[in-house]
């Protein structure tokens, strides 16, 4: 019993953010899509021999997250990477990952 009143209790707590679909137009009531983006980074994770450490581990996850969401807007890799480091040298801004639409 004490598993399922923690399992309706986790519920409850994000009951609001569960049917988000039926109040925001044009949101799936799926994660398929999320799925599909994380499709890549699991593969890849399940047929290397991971990392020794957790900086690597944070590295991997926000490397591979950069690139799902660069491809998913059509922009180029290697040009924000370049950007971000360039900017990371200089001590400036890092480039943004928000479309343009979102950041003008």
């Amino acid at each position: 019993m004490p598993k399922t009143r923690r399992a309706c209790a986790e519920l409850l707590k994000t009951e609001a953010r569960m049917w988000a679909f039926m109040e925001v137009e044009g949101m799936p009531p799926t994660n398929n899509l999320a799925e599909r983006c994380l499709r890549r980074a699991v593969i890849r994770r399940m047929k290397s021999f991971g990392t020794d450490s957790e900086a690597g581990r944070r590295f991997v996850e926000r490397i591979m997250s950069v690139i799902t969401t660069l491809n998913m807007q059509a922009r180029p890799i290697f040009e924000f990477l370049v950007k971000a480091r360039e900017a990371h040298i200089r001590g400036s801004q890092s480039p943004s990952l928000c479309p343009a639409t979102l950041t003008a």
